[in-house]
């Protein structure tokens, strides 16, 4: 079996795309909120 070196694998892609997701939500979030506003204020 493989010894297993805590910390030395390589995680740049990994941290690239969690990055992507958290920036996607964010912005997600903000346009949603955004529409549940116009909603609440131009509700006729």
């Amino acid at each position: 079996m493989a010894e297993h070196k805590h910390g030395s694998m390589d995680v740049t892609e990994q941290e690239k795309t969690f990055e992507g997701f958290i920036t996607f939500t964010i912005r997600s979030v903000i346009v949603i909120l955004a529409i549940v506003v116009f909603l609440a204020v131009f509700n006729t």
